[in-house]
């Protein structure tokens, strides 16, 4: 080895080791509302300050930071002005991944890092240890209400990506009543219904999630849209003839087990149900895909699974697998029906 391929290794190690404080840079860009702040021009540094009620020589020391990494583009001046990426952090953007940002990065998130050998070690959470057994959905929702709704917001940003090419697949023409299960403010069910006149659907999640729903669904859709609060992992008391499972194979498997076997006991033999998820094997983002994994280790015990791996867990839930789409370059849809 080259003393220039070991500088180079060295250089990439120590960028590794502070990676942190971009995921820091990036929440507090979101915290101050640079992104917002910023138009269709550059602002000029103090004007910028001013405008998010801090410090300039402070903020510029952010921007540097974040500009680096082609978060923000610097200017003559000097002033700042938007990037592909920082543009993504506007409240307003098509695709914003502003609350993303925000959900990977709330303070639960720093608590659990530095315990990550010890969930290697144990393949246990290890917020479960940090906050005395608590269930990591419960306790947000009872303690920590705030991050509960980035939760909330961060899927239905995460939904909004994908949304159109899952309604592509789901073909609802003939109508029928479609269970959005765990399905979070509902987006997606409310692009089905919008997509589909004569469909009907029920969201079913937690009674805090579902108190925040789409608009579509208690306004325009109200006639065709239900609303049911509950615990997925406990019962579903929903009766539809297709059930939709998004993102519910990132849990533990007992409970990602628990929830499909409910839904079973729900619908009945035969009933059509479709399971929708992230495959490890399968992302074209391994950085960003393994990150997630390691921390849902760290928060529910679950993490990102392969394609075989998905299969047997659907399986040991009780449905029959029929076969396996791409919904995008990030997910796969399970086509299923209740095991008789």
């Amino acid at each position: 080895m080259t003393s220039t391929e070991i500088s180079t290794a060295v250089r990439q190690l120590r960028d590794l080791s502070v990676s942190a404080a971009r995921s820091a840079a990036l929440r507090a860009a979101v915290e101050l509302g640079l992104a917002d702040a910023i138009g269709e021009d550059a602002v000029p540094l103090g004007e910028l300050a001013a405008k998010v009620g801090v410090e300039p020589k402070p903020l510029r020391r952010l921007l540097r930071a974040l500009t680096g990494h082609g978060v923000f583009e610097e200017r003559p001046g000097p002033a700042f002005g938007h990037s592909e990426m920082s543009a993504l952090l506007r409240e307003d953007a098509a695709d914003s991944l502003r609350y993303l940002v925000l959900w990977s990065t709330e303070p639960w998130t720093w608590e659990l890092w530095p315990r990550l050998a010890s969930s290697v070690r144990t393949g246990k959470p290890a917020f479960a240890e940090l906050h005395g057994g608590a269930d990591f959905f419960g306790y947000l929702r009872r303690s920590a209400p705030e991050s509960a709704a980035v939760l909330d917001r961060a899927m239905t940003q995460s939904s909004s990506i994908s949304e159109r090419s899952i309604v592509d697949l789901i073909d609802l023409a003939d109508g029928g009543v479609v269970a959005d299960i765990c399905g979070g403010r509902g987006h997606l069910l409310a692009a089905l219904l919008e997509r589909y006149p004569r469909a009907e659907g029920v969201l079913f999640d937690t009674p805090e999630a579902i108190a925040d729903a789409d608009e579509r669904l208690t306004g325009p859709f109200a006639d065709r849209a239900v609303l049911v609060g509950g615990d997925c992992r406990v019962e579903i008391p929903v009766k539809a003839d297709l059930y939709v499972l998004k993102n519910i194979l990132e849990w533990d498997a007992e409970n990602a087990i628990a929830t499909m076997r409910n839904v079973c006991a729900a619908g009945g033999a035969g009933k059509r149900v479709v399971v929708i998820g992230n495959m490890v094997d399968a992302s074209p983002e391994v950085g960003f895909t393994t990150a997630i994994d390691l921390l849902l280790l760290l928060n529910v015990g679950g993490g990102r699974r392969t394609t075989a791996e998905v299969k047997g867990l659907v399986e040991r839930g009780g449905l029959k697998v029929l076969g396996c789409r791409p919904v995008d370059a990030y997910l796969a849809m399970f086509d299923c029906v209740v095991d008789g």
